[in-house]
C-alpha cells in the first residue's frame, strides 16, 4: 500500500504537468459564437482527475480498517479514476480524430501513443475489476488487480515515450508538417 501511495504522487504530478502542457482549455470556433473546449485539454484534465482519485483510492488504503471503509473510500476512488481515464482516452481518440481526419495512420506516433494510452486505461480498468473489495475484505482478483496496473503503467510510460519530441521520427514528422 505505501508503495502504490507514493506511486500515485509522480502518478499525479505527470498527470498535472501533462495538463499544463497541453494548451488552452478553450478555442475559438468558425461555426458558432464563443468558443469550445478543446478535445486534448479535455482529455488531459479527466485523466489527472483520475489520478487524483488514484491519490484518494491510494491513501485511503494506508489507513483502512474496516470493509465498509475500503468499499468506499479505496475501491469506489479506485473505480472512478479507471472510468476517467476510459474518458480520456476516448477524447484522446477525438483529439486525433480532429486534428488528422482519421484514426489510422501507423507511421505516426502519435497514431501509436494514442493506441497504447487506450490499452493502457483498459488495463487499469481490469485492475479496478480485480480490486472490487469483496465482503471478507479480499480482493475478487488479486493477480488481476496487479497485472492490471503493472501494464498500465508500462503501457503509459511507453506512449509518453514514444511522442518525445527529441526522438528522430518525431522530429521528422514535424519536419513534412512544416512544409506541407
Amino acid at each position: 500500500n505505501l508503495a502504490c501511495f507514493i506511486g500515485a504522487w509522480f502518478f499525479t504530478a505527470a498527470g498535472l504537468y501533462q495538463l499544463v502542457l497541453s494548451g488552452d482549455p478553450v478555442v475559438a470556433v468558425p461555426y458558432a459564437p464563443g468558443k469550445m473546449f478543446r478535445a486534448e485539454w479535455l482529455a488531459a484534465a479527466t485523466q489527472s482527475f483520475g489520478t487524483i482519485m488514484f491519490n484518494i483510492s491510494t491513501s485511503a488504503a494506508l489507513r483502512a480498517k474496516s470493509v465498509d471503509t475500503e468499499k468506499h473510500l479505496v475501491w469506489n476512488p479506485d473505480a472512478g479514476g479507471s472510468v476517467a481515464f476510459l474518458l480520456s482516452a476516448i477524447l484522446v481518440y477525438t483529439a486525433y480524430y480532429r486534428t488528422r481526419g482519421t484514426l489510422w495512420e501507423p507511421r505516426r506516433s502519435g497514431f501509436w501513443a494514442a493506441h497504447i494510452n487506450m490499452l493502457g486505461c483498459l488495463a487499469f480498468a481490469f485492475s479496478a475489476a480485480g480490486s472490487f473489495v469483496l465482503n471478507d475484505g479480499s480482493a475478487k482478483d488479486a493477480g488481476l488487480a496487479n497485472w492490471g496496473t503493472f501494464i498500465g503503467a508500462i503501457c503509459f510510460f511507453v506512449a509518453s515515450m514514444i511522442v518525445l519530441p527529441k526522438l528522430g521520427w518525431n522530429r521528422r514528422t514535424a519536419e513534412a508538417d512544416a512544409r506541407s
